[in-house]
């Protein structure tokens, strides 16, 4: 046996995150210089646990992996908690992020991720099964995945302990007035 041989050990393997990632978008940015232009590529990188947690980062590096690792590091930096209300979200919302304007809304279950483009990692990683949404504004990948979370921020920052008790209460008005029977039209008392 000799010395390379020995050398070579096997690799381990990566630990694994608690994070899953997903690529939204790469892009080859480039910045002008003295000598000429100077290629980067730009990642933008959408991580969750699908129980909550979801964090965006954009980074550039000079080669993809790079720019997709820094991306994972930024996004980690950024996670928050947002509410799931049975596996939806608990009312319906209209948020602007730049040119981007998105609408979500509450769905039944069985429904599944009515999404597209930047949203859809967005909403699928958060944990949330059962949404319906719209991109009303601009298709900026970027600016619309940036609507999508200060949305999910939005709603986790309102308190939905209030949403359910005013909820309850206009439900027992409704049932109050669905169980007593209408008057006959011509009937006086």
């Amino acid at each position: 046996m000799n010395a390379r041989d020995n050398s070579r050990r096997p690799m381990a393997p990566r630990p694994q995150s608690e994070f899953e990632e997903r690529v939204v978008q790469i892009d080859r940015v480039a910045r002008v210089q003295k000598g000429g232009r100077r290629f980067r590529f730009r990642a933008t990188v959408v991580i969750g646990d699908r129980k909550g947690r979801i964090g965006l980062g954009i980074s550039k590096a000079s080669d993809v992996q790079g720019a997709i690792r820094k991306a994972v590091a930024e996004a980690k930096k950024s996670v928050m908690t947002i509410t799931i209300y049975e596996q939806s979200i608990p009312f319906s919302l209209t948020t602007t992020f730049a040119g981007a304007k998105l609408l979500l809304k509450p769905a039944r279950p069985g429904t599944g991720i009515i999404a597209g483009g930047a949203v859809r990692p967005v909403i699928e990683l958060s944990g949330i099964t059962n949404i319906l949404s719209k991109s009303l504004g601009s298709n900026n990948r970027i600016n619309n995945a940036k609507a999508a979370m200060l949305a999910l921020k939005q709603m986790s920052e309102t308190d939905i302990s209030k949403l359910a008790v005013s909820k309850s209460v206009t439900d027992e008005k409704t049932e109050k007035t669905a169980e007593q029977p209408p008057e006959p039209a011509g009937a006086t008392k």
